[in-house]
């Protein structure tokens, strides 16, 4: 708990910087390409695009999923992939791959792989108001329930840092951790109520798809932007089990990285 607490403490004294660096990295990462930060949108629509008419138009025949066009349905969850998917990839190989850039700089390498994650969420944030504004035209307009959605962010966005946290010290302790990753989260991709309807399935398989976190922030969305539940109320249990599980994986993460990070250079 005292890892824990220290590395909550030097993300929070460092969040300016955080921001700071974040922003920085969004912009020299598009610095070379004609349309710039827009790539950070325009993939991501792409791929929905063709999600919807693979798993929405060919694979279902756009039947609807409990009364919600599949492209709504769909479009609500998956946004969480694009920012899950390349803030675990891209964070977990931060601290080898930029430690020699800020090792004259004075702030701690926690630092590091949060900063990388704070940038993937600026361009979740657009899409998902991207979203948003596309269910104006729809039967889903804001409601009470949106006031959900900052929660389920920040939820989204802890659990992320404290995965990452892991995953970056194990790196760059054993590179191939980040081989790993990079070939099996995808895997999350369909492990995750994104593009499939998970009341389809046996009840035993669904409480067992319950314990991927990703499956509580994908409905917890959902039922904010469509305004059918209070979820994090009304699923308390879920809640609990879902904090219980990034508390443990804040530990663990806090744990390894203030075990290994003296020596963090000695690894490259």
């Amino acid at each position: 708990m005292k890892a824990l607490l220290k590395i909550a403490n030097e993300l929070w004294d460092n969040i300016y910087l955080i921001n700071r660096l974040a922003l920085y990295e969004i912009k020299i990462k598009n610095n070379n390409n004609y349309l710039g930060a827009a790539w950070e949108l325009i993939t991501p629509l792409f791929f929905m695009a063709i999600y919807w008419f693979v798993f929405g138009y060919g694979i279902r025949g756009n039947d609807d999923v409990a009364g919600i066009p599949y492209l709504n349905w769909m479009t609500a969850g998956i946004t969480i992939w694009f920012f899950i998917h390349p803030a675990v990839t891209q964070g977990s190989k931060a601290i080898y791959s930029k430690i020699r850039l800020v090792s004259k700089m004075n702030f701690p390498t926690s630092v590091i792989p949060a900063y990388v994650i704070v940038s993937k969420l600026y361009p979740h944030l657009l899409i998902l108001g991207i979203v948003i504004i596309y269910m104006q035209f729809t039967s889903y307009q804001i409601s009470l329930y949106y006031i959900q959605l900052p929660y389920f962010i920040v939820s989204m966005l802890i659990m992320t840092i404290a995965v990452v946290l892991i995953t970056s010290t194990l790196t760059t302790v054993i590179r191939d951790v980040q081989m790993f990753i990079q070939s099996t989260i995808r895997v999350f991709l369909y492990l995750s109520p994104f593009l499939w309807v998970s009341e389809s399935l046996p009840a035993f398989v669904q409480s067992l798809m319950r314990l991927n976190p990703l499956y509580y922030l994908a409905e917890g969305y959902r039922a904010a932007i469509f305004g059918n539940s209070w979820y994090m109320v009304e699923h308390w249990q879920y809640t609990l089990y879902f904090w219980a599980l990034v508390l443990f994986l804040f530990m663990i993460g806090a744990f390894l990285h203030l075990r290994f990070r003296r020596h963090f250079i000695d690894f490259l």
